[in-house]
């Protein structure tokens, strides 16, 4: 149901060392400085043109490959994911694409599901053909989702568009939701496919690449329900004990986060508003035109003058349209994308802190001889390097963040801006070429009247001299 892929399945593989594509420059973004106060993070959250002070990483041109490739249960030696971060100065070639299109729709006795046809070109070694064709439903996003976040606790996963869209009575699987959706998870795998890190993922490899009945499998390897359950329950008990004391660099980094979600928030739901009202009042334009055509039918003296009205306001009505369509495409997505952005930030934040707080409690263990010292110093050497891998994951994944979040911004506004002065332009000139059209009237009918009196006096001049 779920379709083939055009090649043979793909081998089993690790993470790669290296490879084209996989060493990323770093990102000269800004960041917040250690003297920025919450008052200033407030005015200026959403200034992109700051200058402020980076995050403190090994290098500007460090890569972000295998920095974070560990998972909760999965210890770390000391050092061993310090010690792989590789330095290029090369820039990347593209080697990844991906598209999502044609959404099927499937009927079970169960379920309804949509399908997505997912097509990916790649030149890298590790993949067994340079083209592959699967088809993917929903869930299979979401565990992928999942597999990159319990790989890559610190990284900052890009996020999936919503289970559900319920506004009103929306339905479910109609054209223009399927239609957002399969927007969405196209960026979806296309961030993750041009990410340092998370483009090597063997989950991610395996959900482009395997066969349905091959991703079926893959999905019951792992750990079973009550190891799961398990971690769930360790992670809770951290996530409740917190942490001692955060790191300035990660208490500004989470105020930034703070002050970002309700700025980005207030601007989506304001965006959404606009572009409701801006469809009612499109809808009414489409009804008022036809009204002044109808009237031109009774009035003689006015069927020009109506008429041209009625012109005017169906090519202002399209040109609406028009930036209804820019909007709904280039400015909503993109926004409410951070909107989701802003709760995957949360999220890697605390999970950082239960990286941390799970060492916290390994030394105050130690601190009051609560077990084996022996035991106890071995651990903690092991989360020290795990948070120390954890840090510096975040800080250059953030500083990159940073950089694609204020290019975005920056293009959607500024689209938006010249989409606005086009449309007004558009109105302007053809209301002016309206009224100029009746002004030349308006002097032909003046210099017509003017004509006629003068012939009526001459006419009244003969007859006197009769």
């Amino acid at each position: 149901m779920e379709g083939e892929r055009l090649a043979s399945p793909a081998r089993s593989s690790g993470l790669p060392a290296g490879g084209a594509g996989g060493e990323s420059p770093g990102v000269d973004a800004p960041l917040l400085g250690s003297s920025g106060s919450s008052t200033l993070l407030q005015a200026e959250v959403l200034d992109l043109d700051e200058d402020e002070d980076d995050l403190e990483v090994f290098s500007k041109d460090a890569s972000l490959m295998d920095m974070n490739s560990f998972s909760p249960m999965m210890p770390t030696s000391p050092l061993s994911m310090i010690n792989q971060i590789k330095f290029e100065d090369e820039p990347d070639l593209k080697d990844l694409f991906i598209t999502v299109d044609e959404p099927e729709s499937h009927v079970t006795t169960i379920e309804t599901f949509i399908t997505y046809r997912i097509i990916t070109k790649t030149s890298r070694g590790e993949f067994d053909s340079s083209e592959f064709e699967v088809r993917r439903r929903y869930q299979d996003f979401l565990w992928l989702k999942g597999k990159l976040e319990e790989a890559h606790p610190t990284l900052i996963i890009p996020p999936l568009p919503e289970k559900f869209i319920v506004k009103g009575m929306v339905e479910r699987f109609n054209d223009d939701f399927i239609e957002t959706r399969r927007k969405a998870l196209h960026k979806f795998l296309n961030r993750i496919a041009d990410h340092p890190t998370l483009t090597f993922n063997e989950d991610f490899k395996v959900f482009l690449t395997a066969q349905a009945w091959e991703l079926s499998s893959h999905k019951k390897q792992g750990p079973g329900l009550l190891s799961r359950m398990g971690q769930t329950v360790r992670a809770v008990a951290l996530s409740m004990r917190g942490v001692k004391s955060r790191p300035e660099e990660f208490m500004e980094m989470n105020n930034f986060i703070e002050v970002f979600s309700q700025k980005i928030n207030l601007i989506d739901k304001i965006s959404q508003r606009i572009y409701k009202e801006e469809r009612e009042y499109s809808d009414e334009m489409k009804e008022y035109g036809p009204i002044h055509i109808l009237w031109s039918a009774s009035e003689e003296d006015l069927v020009d003058t109506l008429k041209g009205i009625a012109s005017c306001i169906d090519k202002c009505s399209k040109a609406t349209e028009k930036r209804m369509s820019g909007l709904s495409e280039a400015l909503l997505p993109v926004v409410h994308e951070y909107v989701l952005y802003s709760e995957m930030l949360m999220g890697v934040m605390k999970r950082r802190d239960q990286i941390q707080a799970e060492l916290d409690s390994k030394v105050e263990a130690l601190t009051y001889k609560k077990a084996d010292t022996d035991l106890l110093t071995e651990e903690i050497g092991k989360l020290e390097d795990k948070v120390e891998c954890a840090n510096n994951a975040l800080k250059a994944d953030w500083e990159r963040w940073r950089h694609n979040m204020q290019n975005d911004i920056k293009s959607a506004f500024t689209d938006m801006a010249e989409e606005n002065i086009q449309y007004y332009e558009q109105c302007l000139a053809t209301w002016e070429s309206f009224l100029a059209s009746q002004t030349d009237l308006h002097l032909e009918e003046t210099s017509e009247d003017k004509l006629k009196n003068l012939l009526e006096d001459r006419l009244c001049l003969m007859g006197d001299k009769g």
